[in-house]
């Protein structure tokens, strides 16, 4: 796309790469052209005024805050959430000793391979339950 720009921008380059277009098929992508230019001053224009109302009812809260006595910094006061608290971790479930290892898990989530490989031998989940989790 940048080529394209390039060339679009560029006096000689796109005067070249125009030469073999007829003049109805300048005309038209003249037409074109324009009526893109007059879809963005379009937006534009309405965007600026989206703008203005905004900025016009900001100035409407605003001076009702001052005339009430108050101040933004009041705002920010009431307004500051503290930090969600994390949860503590949950604690593990089910464990198994692999070669003096061993392994937890919370019962969530994917279960690790070393229980899938003793349950797909025909092992029970129960039987890997830490003492008393149930």
């Amino acid at each position: 796309m940048s080529d394209f720009l390039e060339i679009l921008t560029h006096g000689r380059r796109f005067k070249a790469a125009v030469k073999e277009l007829s003049l109805e098929d300048l005309r038209e992508l003249s037409v074109k052209l324009e009526k893109i230019i007059t879809e963005r001053e379009e937006d534009e224009k309405a965007e600026l005024e989206a703008n203005a109302e905004r900025n016009e009812r900001i100035a409407e809260i605003l001076a009702q805050i001052e005339n009430s006595g108050l101040s933004i910094e009041d705002l920010g006061e009431i307004t500051a959430k503290p930090a969600p608290k994390k949860r503590a971790p949950r604690p593990a479930k089910y464990q198994i000793e692999v070669d003096g290892e061993l392994i937890q898990w919370t019962g969530q989530g994917r279960m690790p391979t070393v229980f899938k490989n003793q349950i797909d031998a025909g092992k029970k989940m129960e039987d890997f339950l830490i003492p008393g989790m149930e």
